[in-house]
């Protein structure tokens, strides 16, 4: 049987969600507290990866067992056996060949920049205290659903075969002393969100117009997007699948 487990961690202990040799791992963890309770070597497959020290305020992944959970009691059990900085809120059955990556119909990430030292938020944004002009950062992250190919903002040498997304949403948001800049699309390149990130903050901070990001996102060139933004503030904060693929018909 197949079960989706809901999940979030805070990503600054991890080398990223990928199992990687003698490095610490979300993915690593997960799998050694489920085949310590399941009592049988539990592989898990992840709706994407995620790079060293980033966030998950949701994320997805699948494991098969040879009989029946009780999936509630798993969730508690995982709970109390999982560190601090990784949750589950949910194990789900799920229909027979459902896979939590190639069956993600949209993710969204979002992205926080503090514009003040708040050592409340240091693990989870980035905190930036240059002037920026959200209205024109705004004006350019609008552009990005009018555009298909992503080359620009992809990571070097990633063997992508495609890069072409379709963005349906990117928009900042201030409120107070945080700004959230939140992307929905139906994939995501290695490095693009953190990329795009940097990229429209320069716009803020007035390097680029609004006229000369749409060039830089059109050129297809990697070489003109600006540095990445830091990982510890960059959120995966919605993986949606088709409602066919829940046993249950109350799941997303």
């Amino acid at each position: 049987m197949r079960y989706f487990i809901e999940l979030s961690y805070d990503g600054a202990a991890y080398c990223g969600w990928q199992r990687q040799r003698d490095v610490a791992t979300v993915q690593q963890t997960l799998e050694t507290a489920l085949t310590t309770l399941l009592r049988r070597d539990t592989e898990t497959v992840g709706a994407g990866r995620t790079d060293t020290g980033v966030n998950a305020s949701y994320y997805v992944a699948h494991f098969d067992t040879a009989e029946p959970i009780d999936c509630t009691h798993l969730t508690a059990k995982l709970n109390r056996m999982l560190p601090a900085d990784i949750a589950v809120f949910a194990v789900t059955p799920v229909a027979e060949g459902a896979h939590a990556r190639f069956d993600a119909v949209e993710r969204e990430y979002s992205y926080y920049i503090c514009r003040r030292k708040d050592p409340f938020r240091r693990f989870s944004s980035w905190q930036y205290g240059v002037s920026l002009d959200v209205e024109a950062m705004n004006h350019a992250a609008a552009l990005l659903t009018a555009v298909d190919d992503f080359t620009t903002f992809a990571k070097l040498n990633s063997n992508n075969k495609t890069n072409i997304c379709r963005v349906m949403r990117a928009e900042w948001r201030q409120d107070g002393d945080l700004l959230t800049f939140t992307i929905r699309a139906d994939r995501f390149l290695r490095n693009m969100v953190r990329s795009i990130v940097g990229t429209l903050v320069d716009v803020g901070r007035g390097r680029y117009t609004v006229a000369q990001f749409e060039d830089i996102v059109r050129s297809r060139d990697l070489s003109r997007a600006s540095a990445g933004a830091p990982a510890q503030g960059l959120f995966l904060s919605d993986v949606r699948y088709p409602a066919e693929l829940f046993v249950r018909s109350d799941r997303r």
